[in-house]
């Protein structure tokens, strides 16, 4: 019997370094404030398009039963995954590694009930184990959509004009959209009389462009020579339409590598009649890393970003694994790349967090929250702050105070020689600390009521929606 090792204990926090206290997993990531904005707004925007064209969100499980999800996921997929037990049953459970299966089975089982097409979007991660050389993250944020029960050529145009819909949403104006089908190199590897594995692994070296490691596996098996020129040159056609006239040339005449051509036919020029065909890449050997894939598929390019920003493509056999096969196809796209990808506008860098402080001194606490609320219902990013410090001290105190909020504007209840009723108001406090002639610059109040300045409030944001 081989026993576990004992398990380390954990280092007190007060012994570690404060170096080592701030180190997260590899592969994964904080995001702070500043940009956990813009990757909000990037999401809100991506599924606000989406929804757009009548897809409804669905929410996955972060984990789910290894034995129920496996039926969708390939055993490279599998070994990548993070794997746990769970307490209540001793069955094992897995975070999830794929979103597409997720669906798949969702729609398998009927949960989605049967009428049919339906359009789901998602937003979520996914978690994959990546060697640190990788380059990858073990945590991946994503953002899709899947089209499920509609089966000729009509499908794949909708789900891509929707991703391009999408990253022009988002405001990327340059990308290109390698467009494939696995159907044409997997019949050229069955025609050459590949053995199952080496298929397979011809498929792998493919997927990954990797020509010397196809070379090895075709000398390998003493392919035919005319087979293998074929097999070698398919990962290499990209291109526009000529590619689709080579293709053809290679295919000889067979019904199975025709038919993959004619459908990527009809897409691309569907695509470039909506004047699509400057983002367009043709690339017959273009694979993808899932073997769910089975029509056309897709990968999505940006210049300044090492890797794919998404991608999708057909996969009709896949939600049969849990139920019945339906046409199905969708994409899903890396919000971090796409993070990357972005030119970010200058001015939100400098944009306030908060529009208001509203201060007074804890005799006042009542009408602190009390106008804050009240600022609040007119969609205004408040912040409440109570003051400490004598009456006199109370404006020095809350200037002060505010000094790091980033808002720009000061509200002081309280303050005095002001009743109840009205308020000290200092717009642009972050000039508080400029020098003019050497001295400190302190802003100048403005005395108005309370009912002025909410009206204000709201007329403000009227504007700024209006823009």
């Amino acid at each position: 019997m081989v026993t576990a090792p004992p398990k380390p204990r954990p280092t007190p926090a007060h012994v570690l370094s404060s170096r080592e206290r701030s180190l997260v997993p590899v592969g994964m990531a904080t995001i702070l404030p500043r940009a956990a904005k813009q990757v909000r707004r990037l999401e809100a925007q991506l599924l606000e398009q989406v929804s757009s064209w009548g897809y409804d969100e669905i929410i996955l499980p972060t984990f789910e039963y290894l034995d129920v999800l496996a039926p969708g996921l390939e055993a490279e997929l599998l070994e990548t995954c993070y794997q746990f037990i769970d307490r209540t049953t001793g069955r094992t459970l897995l975070l999830r590694p794929d979103a597409t299966a997720q669906v798949a089975r969702t729609i398998g089982m009927g949960l989605t009930g049967d009428a049919l097409p339906q359009r789901l979007s998602y937003r979520t991660s996914v978690f994959r184990y990546e060697p640190e050389h990788a380059g990858r993250g073990r945590e991946i944020f994503q953002v899709g959509a899947e089209l499920v029960g509609v089966d000729d050529v009509s499908g794949d145009y909708e789900i891509i004009s929707l991703l391009i819909e999408c990253l022009q949403a988002i405001g990327l104006r340059s990308f290109t959209i390698a467009l494939g089908h696995v159907g044409f190199i997997k019949g050229l590897l069955r025609r050459s009389g590949l053995s199952p594995q080496g298929q397979k692994r011809a498929e792998q070296a493919a997927a990954k462009k990797d020509l010397p490691r196809l070379e090895e596996l075709l000398a390998g098996e003493r392919i035919a020579k005319s087979a293998a020129k074929a097999i070698r040159e398919a990962p290499e056609l990209t291109g526009q339409q000529e590619v689709l006239e080579r293709g053809r040339v290679l295919a000889a005449g067979d019904p199975a590598l025709l038919a993959p051509l004619d459908r990527l036919s009809q897409l691309y020029h569907l695509l470039c009649a909506a004047g699509h065909r400057d983002a367009l890449l043709l690339d017959l050997g273009e694979f993808r890393g899932f073997d769910y894939y089975d029509g056309v598929v897709f990968d999505v390019f940006a210049s300044g970003v090492g890797a794919e920003l998404g991608g999708g493509g057909r996969y009709d056999h896949l939600i049969g694994r849990f139920g019945r096969n339906l046409p199905s196809t969708g994409f899903a796209l890396d919000v971090d790349h796409l993070f990357r990808a972005v030119e970010w506008p200058q001015a939100d860098a400098e944009e306030a967090r908060i529009d208001y402080v509203v201060a007074g001194p804890h005799r006042s606490a009542r009408a602190v929250i009390d106008l804050a609320n009240t600022l609040r219902q007119g969609r205004r990013r408040v912040v409440q702050l109570l003051i400490k410090g004598t009456e006199q001290t109370l404006v020095s105190n809350a200037l002060a105070a505010v000094e790091a909020q980033g808002a720009k504007a000061l509200v002081v209840v309280g303050a005095p020689g002001l009743d109840q009723d009205h308020i000290a108001l200092f717009e642009k406090i972050g000039i508080q600390h400029a020098r003019r002639n050497g001295r400190p610059h302190r802003p100048v109040m403005k005395k108005m009521s309370r009912a002025a300045l909410v009206a204000s409030g709201r007329s403000r944001r009227r504007q700024g929606a209006s823009k």
